[in-house]
Parts: structure tokens; C-alpha cells; sequence
């Protein structure tokens, strides 16, 4: 639900929402902390043991666990209350936080108590992400959507550039550090969750046509992607926006490994992957301008076909510079297509499903990322890297094909 005006009532601009700019200012440190502890952790436990296997599976850990809890996140986020939900997950990481660094002072530090920091962590992204997205938009009148949402934007794309940089100065200053950090931010996102009242209540269970003994729902958690999936315009834009994760995902480790072989330094690879940060940024001051200019469908296949462009330029002309700017084209057009499906996941799904969707779709979403990866890691084992990425293009290529002739995309409007 968005916050509502009184007739006659003014608008407040949105910079002196004070409601929207804490919670905002809340979600902003809880990513930037997120940011960190992604980078720290796994440093963390390459020093402890020398193993990539293991500074590896914190990753892993934390990724199963966001999926394995995502779609009954959803689930909880539209049946109870949601300012609660918040409260509970950022004290959740911040205890969490807090025991890690207690353990490194203490030199008692495991690597199961890391793992569980991971799941942990996981789990807290699961059921907070779905309600800290609800508890922004409740409280910004309709009007102003798009302009908060491409606000929201900035703190994504502002954590995920500063975090690594970040969390490796501050292990110069002490294996502590990030984790006294973490434990920062997530007291911060805490103390907005308390701070900001808003219409935290679920909507009304929808009406289903099986239910379990008790009333309740039968297959409740997957509501989000049945409404999804059942709805044209926003199957095709979920399925386009995972198949750009999944090719995406795997773009980064086929440059990484091409640049590698060109003899670039760790520095300028880590440099050259700034560009997908770096583009996400310009592209969040693009958002209203790109929703002005473009339909819905318009939008994503032009970010679509976009990607699939940028994705075979390395293999062309390979080098830090141009890996750069081939990820910031990829990247530029993103946040306009995030917000794009936040917008059409308000106006098209019903209150009462709307957490399960945006669950699911986010669900949706990061399980493109481990698969990319994976794929991408089986065909560099057996081909060039240059070889890979114009596979990459081509596949991307052949799924967009039937979306770019076909109607479903290019007639859809921005009102429900």
C-alpha cells in the first residue's frame, strides 16, 4: 500500500518526506553493511584457512538461504505485520553481527559460527526484503512513486560501489573492523524501522479456491508467482529481467577470465568490474527520464537488446577500459528496469498478494545469478572466454526475438 492524501491536502516533496528519507536512510545502511559483510566474510575465512572452497561457501550459504526462505518471506510479509517483520530482521543481523565481532576479539572465531552468520544473513534478506520494499512505498502518496523508487535506486548501486572498497580498508585496520561496521548499520536500519510509523498492516487474504483446514491457503507462499506468471505482461517482463540476471551473471566471470588471459592485473580487473556499479548509478538519475520517453515493453527490450550488444564487445576489442564501458551500457538501463517492475507490480498485483510477488519475483531473480555463473564456468572450462561471451550474446539474442515481434510487450501502457 502507498501512504494516501487528505482532500485538499498538498503534496510534500519528496526530499522532506521525513518518513521516506529515514527509512530510506535505514535501508541505505543495512545495504552498505550487507556490501561489506560480502566482501569481509570471505576474506575473513581465506585468511582462516587458506581454502577458496571455504571463503566460498559464505557466499553460497548466504545466497541458499535467501532462496530457501524468499517465497515464504513473501508469504509472512502479507499476513502479518510488517514494521515488526522489519524490527525483528535488522535486530536479527545485528546480533548477529555484534556475536562475530565479540568472537574475533575473543580470538574464538569458527568458521560454523561464520556459515551461520551467512545463513543468518540469508534469512534476514528474505523476510526484511519484502517488507522494508512495502514499508518505503507506504509511505509516499502515488504520484511520487517513480521518484522514490528511482531514489531507492541510488542507495543500491551506491552501497554495491563503496562496499568493497570499504570492507577491504577496513580489515587494514583490524580483522574487527568491517564487523564492528556491520554491526553500525545495522543498528541504524534498526533504529529507523522503530523510528518510522506507518501503515504496517496486511491487506485481506485473498480469495482462493482450496484451503486448508483453519481457512488458511493452500500453496500460499507461490500465490505471488501464480498471479505472476498468470499475467502476460508481467511474466514476460519477470522472464526477460532473470534472463538478463543469468546472462549477466555469467558475462562477469567471462570477462574476469579474459582479462585474466590478457595479462590484466587483479587491481584493473577489479577496477574494470566498477563499470557495473558505475552505470548503475548514471542510470538511476535516468529512471523518469527513460519512463517518460518509453513504454513498459519498449523499456525492457530496449535494455534487453542493450545488454546483448554490450556482451559481445569484449570478445571484439578485450581490455580493462572496454570491459568497463561494456558493463556500464549494461548496466545503465537496470534501475529503469527495476523500477519499471516495481511500478507494474503496484498498479497490476492486489495488495493482498503484492509481498508473495515481489518474494517471488526477487526469488525469480537471484536464482538466475548462481546459475549464470555456473554455466558460465562449465563452457569456459572447454572455450575461449571471448568465445563464451558472444554465446552469451546470442542466446540472449534468440530468446528476445519472439518478444520483439510479438505484441504482448509492445502494446503494454504504464496504467493497469
Amino acid at each position: 500500500m502507498t501512504a494516501t492524501l487528505e482532500p485538499g491536502s498538498t503534496v510534500v516533496p519528496l526530499r522532506r518526506n521525513r518518513r521516506f528519507q529515514t527509512l530510506w536512510a535505514g535501508s541505505a545502511a543495512a545495504m552498505l553493511g550487507t556490501c561489506v559483510a560480502d566482501t569481509a566474510y570471505p576474506l575473513l575465512l581465506l585468511a582462516m584457512t587458506g581454502s577458496p572452497t571455504v571463503a566460498g561457501a559464505f557466499g553460497a550459504v548466504q545466497f541458499g538461504a535467501s532462496v530457501l526462505f524468499g517465497l515464504h518471506g513473501g508469504a509472512v510479509a502479507d499476513r502479518h505485520d510488517r514494521r515488526r517483520i522489519l524490527i525483528l530482521a535488522d535486530t536479527a543481523r545485528l546480533l548477529t553481527a555484534l556475536s562475530v565481532a565479540l568472537a574475533l576479539a575473543a580470538d574464538r572465531l569458527t568458521v560454523p559460527h561464520a556459515l551461520l552468520a551467512a545463513a543468518v544473513i540469508g534469512a534476514t534478506m528474505a523476510y526484511g526484503g519484502p517488507s522494508r520494499m512495502l514499508a518505503l512505498r507506504a509511505v509516499v502518496p502515488p504520484e511520487q512513486l517513480r521518484q522514490a523508487l528511482s531514489q531507492d535506486e541510488l542507495r543500491v548501486n551506491g552501497a554495491a560501489l563503496a562496499g568493497p572498497p570499504l570492507a577491504g580498508f577496513l580489515l587494514g585496520l583490524g580483522t574487527a573492523v568491517p564487523f564492528l561496521a556491520t554491526v553500525l548499520t545495522s543498528g541504524l536500519a534498526l533504529g529507523a524501522s522503530v523510528a518510522v510509523r506507518f501503515d504496517s498492516r496486511p491487506g485481506a487474504q485473498a480469495p482462493t479456491d482450496g484451503r486448508e483446514e483453519g481457512g488458511r491457503e493452500k500453496g500460499a507462499a507461490f500465490a505471488g508467482l501464480r498471479y505472476l506468471f498468470a499475467h502476460r505482461v508481467l511474466r514476460g517482463t519477470v522472464l526477460v529481467a532473470a534472463a538478463l540476471n543469468l546472462t549477466g551473471s555469467a558475462m562477469l566471470l567471462a570477462v574476469m577470465v579474459l582479462l585474466r588471459d590478457h595479462g590484466t592485473s587483479q587491481a584493473g580487473i577489479g577496477l574494470a568490474l566498477t563499470g557495473e556499479a558505475v552505470g548503475g548509478l548514471l542510470g538511476a538519475l535516468l529512471v523518469s527520464r527513460l519512463h517518460r520517453l518509453l513504454s513498459p515493453g519498449a523499456l525492457l527490450l530496449a535494455v534487453a537488446w542493450s545488454g546483448a550488444a554490450a556482451f559481445a564487445v569484449p570478445a571484439v576489442a578485450a581490455g580493462p577500459v572496454v570491459v568497463f564501458a561494456a558493463l556500464a551500457l549494461t548496466s545503465l538501463g537496470v534501475p529503469a528496469l527495476r523500477v519499471m517492475l516495481d511500478v507494474l507490480v503496484f498498479q497490476r498485483v492486489p495488495e493482498e498478494v503484492r509481498g508473495r510477488a515481489m518474494a517471488g519475483t526477487m526469488t525469480l531473480l537471484m536464482a538466475g545469478l548462481p546459475l549464470g555463473t555456473m554455466t558460465a564456468g562449465l563452457l569456459l572450462d572447454r572455450l575461449p572466454a571471448a568465445t563464451v561471451l558472444v554465446l552469451l550474446a546470442a542466446a540472449l539474442a534468440a530468446a528476445l526475438l519472439p518478444l520483439t515481434f510479438g505484441r504482448t510487450l509492445r502494446g503494454t501502457s504504464w496504467t493497469a
